[in-house]
């Protein structure tokens, strides 16, 4: 984000009664710690995509080749 857009935002806040600006800042607080989560999540997942690609295609062919049973919830 370019330093001009972050100006804007922050005049735009100024406008606002302080109790309101502190609601703002609130909730971009809880927005950019949503995204850092979303951002660890996404490097999590693509780090173990071929894991994940490799262990589904092992169970296909377990499947395909009669090695599996299906299986019993009643046994929970």
């Amino acid at each position: 984000m370019s330093v001009e857009a972050i100006m804007t935002i922050t005049k735009m806040i100024e406008l606002f009664p302080d109790n309101y600006q502190e609601k703002v800042v609130e909730h971009l607080r809880d927005y950019i710690s949503d995204l850092e989560d979303d951002i660890k999540w996404e490097i999590k997942f693509k780090n173990t995509q071929s894991k994940l690609t490799n262990i589904a295609q092992k169970v296909r062919n377990q499947i395909t080749e009669g090695k599996t049973k299906e299986f019993d919830f009643e046994k929970l």
